[in-house]
């Protein structure tokens, strides 16, 4: 698949990948190495959905590094190569790409693509933390709504409104707001407006 086709997430997921594979020394970036870049991601998706599924990403981290410390290790220059595991999953991508009639692979693309082989140690390893595939789907569907990866960055749009705003109905239900004293006349006025 072509890396212009990618999100900017997920092609900065990918050099993650590349750039942890060669910190522990291993000779091929395997799906682990991903998965780890991904979870580490900084604004993307798949640490927003850990979070709605709650799951514990610093367990889920260390069971993740103790899969990537069982790689055999390679010393000197190397360079790297893309396991056929790893490419499996990309082109997994690719169709989860089209099944949500999406014109760029993002990351949950790549993290559901890791989940397509039930048989798979990552994706036995996800789903004991509780990242199944039809969880991930369905949270999937909660954050994007009705959008999809039009664009090279399509995850500034996804939760706008959670970024950007409150929701002060929430809040007025946990009571974390102030109450409304000495406001009469705005009171007055927002009363006139509505």
């Amino acid at each position: 698949m072509r890396l212009d086709k990618f999100t900017e997430k997920a092609r900065e997921a990918l050099f993650v990948a590349q750039t942890t594979a060669e910190e522990h020394n291993h000779g091929i970036v395997e799906p682990e190495h991903l998965a780890v870049a991904l979870l580490d991601q900084e604004g993307g998706i798949v640490g927003e959905i850990a979070a709605k599924l709650n799951v514990n990403r610093v367990a889920l981290r260390a069971r993740l590094e103790n899969e990537l410390n069982r790689f055999p290790r390679v010393t000197g220059a190397v360079e790297l190569g893309v396991s056929p595991r790893l490419r499996q999953v990309l082109e997994t991508g690719a169709h989860e790409m089209e099944a949500y009639k999406d014109t760029y692979l993002s990351t949950e693309h790549l993290l559901l693509a890791m989940l397509a082989n039930g048989s798979d140690p990552l994706a036995r390893l996800f789903a004991g933390a509780g990242m199944t595939r039809d969880a991930i789907n369905q949270t999937i569907a909660q954050i994007r709504g009705s959008q999809h990866a039009t664009d090279a960055n399509p995850e500034e749009k996804y939760l706008a409104l959670e970024k950007y705003g409150r929701d002060l109905t929430a809040l007025a239900r946990e009571g974390k707001l102030d109450p409304v004293i000495g406001r009469n006349d705005e009171i007055r006025r927002v009363i006139q407006v509505l």
